[in-house]
Parts: C-alpha cells; structure tokens; sequence
C-alpha cells in the first residue's frame, strides 16, 4: 500500500513547502485512522453497504444516462476492507459496457486501464492488487469509479497517498467523469487541497449522492 506520500507527489507546484509537510503529516494520520475504522466493520455490515453503493451508482447511471452499450467504466478491485462493487462489474459487463480496472505498470506515473471481464485470468500488480494481465485490451475510460479512504464535500478524495489517480485525472483528455466511491462515516470537513489535487465530479456513499460538481 502506498502508506507514505511519492517523494514527487506535491512537486514544485506546491505553494508552501512547510504546509505540504504538515498536510502530509495529517493525511497520513487521517488515513491511518479511517482504514482501521473501516476494517473494524463486521463482514455483514460492510456486506450491506456494498450492495446499498451498488444500488446508487445503478440509480445514477440510469438517471443520467451516463453509461451506454460501448461506454468504457473504470472500476477497482477491492483491498483492505474497500467496498466490495464487484457484482456490479458483471452487470455492467452484461449490458455490453466495457468494464477496465486501474493498473500502475510505471511507479509515480498515470495508470493505464486493462479490460476485466468475468473469465479475465487476473494476476497479482503494484501493491500485490489483482489486475488483469499484460496481454488485457487497454481502454480510455468515460467514466471512473474511485474508491476512498475519506472525502469531504467539495469532492475532493483521500486515498492512499501515491497520487495516483490525481495524475491520471490530469493526463486524461477528455478527462472521464469521475465518481467518488466510499463510506458515509469517511466525510472529513477538508482534505486541506493542495495545488495537485482534482476534485471529483461525484461523491456516492451508502446514504447516497453527497458532492455533485457536475461536469
């Protein structure tokens, strides 16, 4: 897991360099403290949660009309206790959308995206993360569903601290529409944004559409 920050993470854009310390410092804490709250649900629960996320996000879909047949929609296999949306890859797969998965091939660069379907033979990625293999079709995503570690109400996302999915986000062109995929509990008042940080277009918990910049 990417528990510390890239050392190119905040970069030159940084305003200040002592606030981006400090930043770091508390993400880090912050992050520490939702995984271990996250872990501690009971299996039943975090069970029901899943399935209530799977609900909203085919509720929007629907509703605005975000994916068709051909749509690209990057999903993510879940680790340490992250909401489990997998079900939702073989609906999606169904209705003829094509369903890729996040994978870092270079380390503090922008992920690609390799295609999953149901009978993808997966192999083990950066960070021990089941990706598809090499050999998977690489895809442009429409639209993102990201996981999250906390988020507030500006859309704006704590994940594990590499960057990962900021410098995707920043690299894409057009960028895809991005949802933020999470718990209710995780809200935080800020993440602090620094210059590097790309809000989401969409915040979706269990309790439903939280942060909605549109776009």
């Amino acid at each position: 897991m990417a528990g510390e920050l890239s050392s190119d993470y905040f970069g030159s854009s940084a305003v200040d360099p002592q606030q981006a310390v400090d930043v770091a410092r508390w993400r880090k804490a912050e992050r520490a403290r939702l995984r271990t709250e996250r872990m501690s649900l009971e299996a039943t629960v975090r069970r029901s949660t899943s399935e209530k996320i799977i609900q909203n996000v085919q509720e929007l879909f629907a509703n605005r009309k975000i994916m068709r047949a051909g749509s690209v929609v990057s999903m993510y296999w879940p680790i340490k206790g992250e909401l489990d949306i997998r079900p939702l890859m073989e609906a999606l797969h169904g209705e003829g959308i094509l369903v890729a998965l996040p994978v870092v091939e270079t380390k503090a660069a922008p992920l690609v995206f390799r295609r999953w379907m149901p009978d993808t033979r997966m192999e083990r990625g950066y960070w021990n993360i089941l990706v598809p293999p090499a050999e998977a079709q690489i895809l442009t995503p429409d639209a993102m569903l990201v996981p999250l570690v906390g988020w507030d109400m500006e859309g704006y996302r704590l994940g594990y601290g590499g960057g990962y999915f900021d410098r995707t986000l920043a690299t894409l062109s057009p960028p895809p529409f991005s949802i933020g995929i999470g718990l209710q509990s995780a809200q935080l008042a800020t993440i602090y944004p620094q210059p590097h940080d790309i809000p989401l277009n969409l915040i979706l918990t269990e309790a439903g559409l939280q942060s909605d910049l549109g776009g």
